[in-house]
């Protein structure tokens, strides 16, 4: 395999290896169902506990408020789905520049006849109090805000948001996947009401993740079948994942200010390198954003360009959400912040992790110079 450099991290993290060997047990030597009550169960169903213990402990929860999933994806469908089901107000406020797992949920929730808002934003990528203010109706049930923008990396403020949202009577939900492992968080502090996590975010393994439900939090069940996850959502635990998960996340929470320091002296080196060469670029975003993410809008160039001459120079990097990568089309999430269109069609996404170097820094920014400058 060729040398390579990754950054889109953003995308998907590599597994980390103490979450990797923690798992192996479960995929072979014991490999019970932890729903049966018989010995072989016994250590699965242990080990689903002190998981489930664990996690709650990385986000100030408790651990019968943390309920698997299969990720990011499921857990914003059952949040925006289950509270819609649940409830009787059928009126829900998202923002514009949510991940599509928000979006297209709420679209499902339109074609039913339910009424969606979406919030605009600022310049930044930031949404304000004042404006939820105005969105809110006589039957709002549910108001989703996502905590850290996937593509422009902006941090929202939701303890400032859900306060609004809980001052009119009204349930709020953050999907914090790109935030979970990065910043931190503590869900009694920031007093939402839900929470979607995904673990492949934050160097566990894909296809697991979990949705932080708060006591007393009236949402229908996600699928019907077995007891599992408090008769909320059925099917077979997947241990070995939800293990991986735990260990991948109490390592995040614990080397987090370690990584963040390291993450933005690698963001100014990038940027200067960028500036040196008076390429003329917009970062995308807001000052507060999560360390790692950095989005550009490159004057009078492709992003599709960039990222396929990246590709052929051993450098991955997006043109913004990886779940939106077949589509060449200027993301929601740039023509909401507003911006202009010389700049909009050159817009990409570099997403450094824990194990890029100063050394990546510089050279994907000098590669971005040698394509543009020819």
């Amino acid at each position: 395999m060729k040398h390579f450099i990754y950054a889109d991290n953003a995308a998907t993290t590599k597994l980390d290896k103490d979450a990797f060997n923690a798992m192996l047990p479960w995929l072979q030597e014991e490999y019970g169902n932890a729903s049966q009550p018989y010995s072989f169960a016994r250590k699965p169903k242990k080990a689903l506990m002190e998981a489930r213990t664990l996690i709650a402990e990385c986000i100030g929860a408790q651990p019968d408020e943390i309920y698997f999933t299969s990720g990011g994806t499921e857990s914003d469908n059952w949040a925006i789905k289950g509270i819609a089901e649940k409830g009787e107000k059928h009126h829900t406020i998202a923002t514009q520049i949510e991940h599509h797992a928000i979006l297209n949920a709420c679209r499902r929730l339109e074609h039913f006849g339910f009424q969606v808002d979406y919030l605009p934003v600022d310049k930044q990528g930031i949404v304000s109090c004042e404006d939820l203010v105005k969105f809110i109706k006589d039957n709002t049930e549910l108001i989703s805000v996502m905590m850290v923008n996937n593509e422009i990396g902006t941090i929202e403020p939701i303890k400032e948001l859900a306060a609004v949202a809980h001052d009119n009577g009204i349930l709020f939900h953050t999907d914090a996947v790109q935030a979970v492992g990065h910043i931190p968080i503590d869900v009694s502090d920031l007093c939402v009401d839900m929470l979607s996590a995904s673990a492949h975010k934050f160097n566990g393994p894909k296809g697991i993740g979990f949705l932080y439900i708060k006591r007393g939090t009236k949402i229908s069940s996600f699928a019907d079948g077995g007891a599992q996850e408090f008769h909320k959502r059925a099917g077979t635990e997947n241990i070995a994942s939800i293990v991986g998960m735990s260990i991948a996340l109490k390592k995040s929470c614990d080397e987090m200010e370690k990584v963040n320091e390291k993450l933005l002296a690698l963001d100014e080196t990038f940027i200067d390198v960028l500036l040196k060469s008076k390429i003329d670029f917009i970062r995308n975003g807001s000052k507060n954003h999560v360390p790692g993410n950095i989005n550009l809008s490159i004057r009078k160039t492709s992003g599709e360009m960039l990222l396929h001459r990246l590709d052929l120079m051993g450098i991955c990097i997006s043109t913004g959400s990886a779940c939106d990568s077949v589509n060449t089309e200027v993301s929601h999430v740039i023509k909401a912040i507003g911006v202009p269109s010389e700049y909009s069609e050159g817009t990409i996404r570099i997403s450094f992790g824990r194990d890029n170097t100063e050394e990546n820094a510089v050279t994907i920014a000098k590669a971005i110079v040698k394509i543009l400058k020819g």
